[in-house]
């Protein structure tokens, strides 16, 4: 057994980018803030620009990275310096009759019979800045199902059901479908009470994401189950293909491969970057951490008796202060 006394360093401060990705490939978010389905209360953990995510809040910022293709702007549609379309907003999934462009409320679901409203990218770019209304399709997939976007995956366009989108695409656009939180800005919830609000890039994307054991690293497809104030969600590998292991570089939160997390440079032996990846571990086992010959030993994760029901075990290999 481990024997631990000293507290987990803070996880980097500085943003968490989110990237569904295929190689290469995929889009990536930059999430500005961060709530539970419960009240978090643990501070180890921040949102973009060092703002604080683990006390139910949101900041200002906005989602970056790059995307599988050109986002849609939904079937030759025009856009009026109101923001309002007109009624062409087609796609494969069908056509709208209004089209509405940063006119929908994503809480209220208030787009017309046959329509949702969703997240897009406006300005051709890779970040979800904008709501708009689209087309339903009228055979739609249900939380969990397998998806597929037309065109990117932050042009908006799915054949997701009213109240969800497609997520973590990846080169053939395909994903699956994850739901909107619903409530408000003060008071989001999702369905499924397990599972934990994420509300990011200026409130334009609330979603709804698993909650995940980080020993198990349980989460669906490539997911990295990381914490959101004193919950762990599953959010999209950031790391790409050649980095994210013990000891690399981190400049965001989920910039390291599953099982691994960005911590401050003083906490990862030999770091000389701002953070750098260190692996969680298991308290009550043998010290297996993979820099354990450069002094890395399983540390608390939580503050003694701050631990979340079933996170008494939780560490992370690094040095012990």
């Amino acid at each position: 057994m481990q024997t631990t006394t000293t507290i987990l360093a803070g996880l980097l401060t500085g943003a968490l980018l989110l990237c569904g990705c295929a190689g290469d490939d995929g889009k990536q978010m930059t999430a500005t803030g961060q709530t539970g389905a419960s009240s978090p209360t643990s501070d180890s953990n921040s949102g973009a620009n060092g703002t604080d995510a683990t006390d139910g809040s949101t900041s200002d910022g906005s989602a970056t990275g790059t995307t599988t293709g050109n986002p849609s702007t939904s079937g030759g549609a025009t856009t009026d310096d109101t923001g309002t379309s007109g009624a062409d907003t087609c796609s494969i999934f069908g056509c709208g009759t209004t089209g509405t462009i940063g006119g929908c409320d994503i809480w209220g679901q208030d787009c017309p019979d046959g329509e949702k409203c969703t997240a897009w990218a406006d300005d051709g770019g890779s970040s979800w800045n904008a709501n708009k209304c689209v087309p339903v399709n009228p055979d739609p997939k249900q939380t969990g199902d397998e998806c597929v976007a037309e065109g990117s995956g932050v042009s908006g366009l799915d054949d997701c059901d009213k109240g969800l989108m497609c997520w973590n695409t990846d080169e053939n656009n395909l994903g699956y479908c994850i739901e909107f939180c619903m409530g408000d800005m003060g008071a989001p919830f999702c369905s499924d009470p397990n599972a934990v609000c994420v509300i990011v890039n200026d409130g334009v994307l609330p979603i709804c994401l698993p909650p995940c054991d980080p020993l198990l690293q349980d989460c669906p497809g490539s997911d990295a189950c990381l914490p959101v104030g004193e919950d762990f969600v599953c959010v999209l590998d950031a790391s790409g293909p050649d980095a994210g292991a013990d000891g690399d570089p981190c400049e965001f939160a989920n910039a390291c491969d599953p099982g691994l997390f960005c911590a401050n440079a003083e906490f990862v032996p030999g770091c000389q970057a701002a953070g750098c990846c260190s692996s969680f571990c298991n308290l009550d086992e043998p010290n297996m951490c993979p820099l354990m010959e450069q002094g890395a030993e399983c540390v608390a994760f939580f503050e003694m008796g701050m631990a979340p029901p079933g996170k008494e075990n939780l560490g992370g290999c690094g040095l012990p202060g």
